[in-house]
């Protein structure tokens, strides 16, 4: 820790002089007597150990993701490398060249960097802000046992490692088993893709590269076998993954009891032609087009887990498609749902607002809280509650489809989206007294607006293809693999008996470099 601090003095000292960043690390005395470089003399790596020091001191001080530091190709002079490395071998190098000894020097040093620019100056732009290094309860005087509890690469990984392992076996493309490639392949490469963020050729030259040209497919043989799989054996091997997943965390008493899920529909963008492309839906009041996939999720203070796909398929002007029968979506997905936990609450937003979905609901035996379109009926009801000085209002009612017919109830509650009234619909006995708290419920559902965003900009890989098959397959690997970061994350909270709330521990980000650079071997 000495030495950590005397390193970074001398690059804040330099900084205070007009050095530059990089230059302020690259000229730092390190003393590097205490500190065990885990290559031997022998391993091939050609990075020296003094400069991948310096270069992980800077990275920590800007906090520069690996893949944007691979692009700071002047920084290898400056360090004494030959050039940056990209992130696969970064990642390696901070799991597994640098023991915790080595990672703390670099984290010492360069957050001691950090404080002293935001505290004492100068300002420097690459800098990375202080709130990120800062331990704020620590610094106020808490106690430290309050404070959040740190993992261990060590242990980060093995939990990583664990998840992976149990979402591949699910899928089989049915192809021969005398191929050139086994589906594991396939699933190695997609996994690759989807998480440094890149199309199919660039992440089949960049697999090959790594593991070996005849290892990993290439990019044209990986979409070909892609579209070997039938949407419907994709469906199913999705369930089958997550049947497996959920089985690891089975005896958590948190899913024994019945959960509060969130429907929704997502989309993802199509912009090429879209005659016979029955699959692409319109959207509504605009001239853009997407594919369409629904997912039921868990919901509230428990893992956020997607436990079902179902592909959106929609009447359009450039086919013959029928309209989208949303209840019978809605049936499909509580269906699977229901075969890995048990469901108390279904939240729905507005576009679920139909007698058919209530009564699908209903027939599940599961609750159902969905907010309503204001029509004139609801706009009298509130006005009269208006000229009664009332703000909740509770009103029974009947659904009576051909599909059966149930008691339901319309809650009149202030909104939470500024003034006004919202309206939902439950086929819950609620009384006026408890409407306006059972209602809150339904800010759960922000959390599946979350979900989308990680999985279409964490997980989900590049593609142009016209084919279905692909976009289908790309997308049900990006939930997959969004669910193995969020049960790592409640694998690592159960470790160390942590309440099970929604924020993660492990980033995104952590969880892509740790499962991608799982897939390839060690230096």
């Amino acid at each position: 820790m000495t030495d950590a601090y005397t390193t970074g003095i001398a690059i804040h000292d330099d900084l205070r002089d007009g050095e530059s960043l990089s230059g302020a690390v690259s000229d730092a005395p390190m003393r590097t007597r205490t500190l065990d470089d885990a290559y031997p003399d022998w391993h091939p790596a050609p990075d020296s150990f003094r400069g991948m020091l310096r270069l992980f001191i800077y990275r920590e001080i800007t906090g520069d993701s690996y893949r944007s530091l691979a692009q700071y190709q002047e920084l290898a002079d400056a360090f004494g490398l030959h050039h940056i490395p990209d992130e696969s071998v970064l990642s390696r190098t901070w799991r597994n060249r640098f023991n915790d000894e080595v990672r703390e020097f670099i984290t010492i040093g360069a957050h001691f960097v950090v404080k002293e620019v935001h505290d004492r100056g100068p300002a420097i732009p690459a800098v990375r802000p202080k709130d990120e290094v800062v331990d704020h309860e620590t610094e106020s005087g808490e106690d430290d046992s309050k404070t959040e509890r740190k993992f261990t690469d060590e242990q980060i990984h093995r939990t990583t490692r664990l998840a992976r392992n149990h979402g591949f076996d699910g899928f089989d493309s049915g192809r021969a088993h005398n191929t050139s490639y086994g589906d594991t392949q396939f699933f190695e490469l997609q996994t690759f893709m989807g998480m440094v963020g890149c199309g199919t050729a660039q992440g089949a030259s960049r697999f090959q590269y790594r593991r070996g040209e005849e290892y990993g497919p290439h990019g044209d043989t990986h979409l070909r076998s892609v579209k070997q799989f039938e949407s419907d054996s994709l469906i199913d091997g999705f369930d089958a993954a997550s049947d497996r997943l959920l089985s690891v965390i089975a005896e958590e008493t948190s899913f024994r009891r019945p959960v509060t899920v969130a429907i929704d529909i997502t989309t993802v963008p199509y912009y090429g032609e879209v005659e016979e492309m029955p699959m692409v839906n319109g959207m509504r009041g605009e001239e853009k087009r997407a594919f369409k996939f629904a997912t039921l999720s868990i919901v509230g203070e428990n893992i956020a887990f997607v436990l079902a796909i179902e592909p959106v398929r929609e009447s359009s002007a450039w086919d013959k498609n029928r309209s989208n029968q949303v209840h019978q979506t809605v049936r499909r997905l509580v269906q699977r749902a229901k075969k890995h936990v048990p469901i108390e609450t279904v939240l729905c937003d507005r576009e679920f607002d139909s007698a058919g979905v209530f009564q699908a609901l209903t027939n599940l035996n599961v609750n159902y809280l969905i907010p309503t379109r204001i029509s004139s009926t609801e706009r009298e009801a509130i006005e009269i509650m208006d000229e009664d000085g009332r703000n909740v209002a509770v009103e029974k009612a009947s659904i009576d489809v051909e599909s059966g017919t149930h008691a339901m109830r319309f809650l009149y509650v202030p909104s939470t989206n500024g003034d006004g009234t919202a309206v939902f619909a439950t086929n819950l006995s609620v009384s006026p007294d408890e409407a306006e708290s059972f209602c809150r419920r339904y800010s759960r559902r922000w959390q599946i607006e979350n979900e989308y965003k990680s999985i279409k900009n964490d997980f989900l890989a590049s593609t142009s293809s016209k084919d279905y098959r692909v976009r289908l397959f790309y997308f049900v690997f990006a939930v997959l693999l969004h669910n193995i970061w969020r049960l790592t994350d409640f694998l690592l909270k159960a470790a160390v008996d942590r309440e099970m709330d929604y924020a993660p521990v492990l980033t995104a980000g952590e969880c892509v470099e740790l499962v991608s650079s799982g897939l390839i071997p060690t230096d």
